[in-house]
């Protein structure tokens, strides 16, 4: 992170827009945003980690925002938007290039390290804060069709802390015990 150089921005529709060309380049080739129209669009997340890291000068109507600031826009449009900021700080802490998730509920795709570009991306993560339920179901459906398409999946829990832990999660069968549930009826 040290060797990303300081970025200007401004906050248009709840999306950062970076235009600056030489800024736009950096950051593109570290994985950050999409680029769309000559600019590079930057995730709620993305912009949160480069305030964070101060590594950012973000403007909305030339007033500038300070990450708290940013942080309650952000929690107004995703509740769930200071976990995935937890998770995604986390993951570039630790070297890897982690863009937005596509689909099955899935919050991130994460590229091996050094292989952004190369590759596509080898993880998906889901976050969850410690104590959220999640239904076997739901979670088996999902791990099927991210196996299916060489992909690992992998849940990130975030403890009360703010501490990431992250589980590496294999394909599961959950068969329904019938004779049991009979079983526990009968008077």
């Amino acid at each position: 992170m040290d060797d990303t150089p300081l970025v200007e921005g401004e906050l248009i529709a709840g999306r950062t827009k970076i235009s600056n060309k030489e800024m736009i380049h950096e950051l593109d080739l570290k994985g950050y945003g999409e680029l769309e129209n000559n600019q590079l669009t930057l995730n709620f997340f993305e912009s949160l980690y480069l305030l964070y890291s101060a590594k950012l000068i973000l403007k909305k109507n030339k007033k500038k925002i300070e990450f708290d600031d940013l942080m309650i826009i952000c929690q107004k449009q995703d509740p769930e938007s200071l976990t995935k900021f937890l998770i995604y700080r986390d993951l570039r802490n630790r070297g890897y290039v982690v863009k937005d998730g596509f689909g099955f509920g899935s919050d991130f795709r994460v590229y091996e390290r050094g292989h952004f570009g190369e590759k596509g991306a080898k993880f998906l993560i889901f976050g969850l804060n410690e104590g959220q339920q999640e239904k076997m179901g739901n979670l088996q459906k999902k791990i099927e069709q991210i196996t299916q398409m060489g992909k690992e999946p992998i849940i990130a829990v975030i403890e009360r802390r703010g501490e990431v832990i992250y589980y590496k999660i294999n394909r599961m069968n959950f068969y329904e015990n019938k004779s049991r549930l009979e079983e526990s009826f009968e008077i």
